[in-house]
């Protein structure tokens, strides 16, 4: 056991005290930490920098590219609302010249229909005066004929001669006209 007195007649030790490190670990540790730093600074440092300038160059890069797209966006779509109202206007003018060619066309085939009406009108009042013609001729035959028999019944003779019946039958057609023209007027 160790008394009081042993403890007492020992040697000193030195004393330890945490807060004052040994001297051989002090130097130690400060090349380890100057070695650490000069490889940290002169190796890692650099490529750590140029790491940071690449991320920060494409993040630019990105940002520029990304502006350059909506730029072109822009432009395109200029483009296009440019291009769309071209073919409106495109589109309205072709609508117009259709809605002139109908306008056109359409006149046409009224003139070209009053055109026939005439014609037909015209045919029709034509066949109209030769068949009133024909008829009238008809019916002057007819009534030369029966007047001649009529008159040979009553004047008892035989009026047979043709160019007398026809003299006749042509002075009693114009006294009739005659007579009908003046009770007209």
């Amino acid at each position: 056991m160790i008394t009081a007195a042993s403890l007492l007649a020992a040697p000193k030790e030195e004393t330890f005290n945490p807060l004052l490190p040994d001297l051989g670990e002090l130097i130690f540790g400060g090349v380890a930490f100057i070695v650490v730093l000069l490889v940290v600074g002169k190796l890692l440092t650099p490529r750590i920098q140029k790491t940071l300038e690449d991320r920060a160059d494409a993040i630019e890069g990105g940002l520029k590219r990304a502006e350059d797209a909506q730029a072109e966006a822009q432009r395109t779509l200029a483009q296009y609302r440019e291009q769309l109202a071209e073919a409106r206007h495109e589109a309205a003018r072709l609508r117009e010249e259709a809605r002139e060619q109908g306008a056109q066309i359409k006149a046409e085939l009224r003139e070209e229909a009053q055109a026939e009406a005439r014609r037909l009108i015209e045919a029709a009042h034509a066949q109209i005066e030769a068949d009133r013609q024909q008829a009238m001729s008809q019916l002057r035959g007819e009534i030369g004929r029966l007047s001649t028999d009529l008159a040979s019944r009553i004047v008892g003779e035989s009026l047979e001669d043709e160019a007398r019946q026809r003299r006749i039958v042509d002075r009693f057609l114009d006294e009739l006209e005659s007579s009908n023209t003046q009770a007209v007027r």
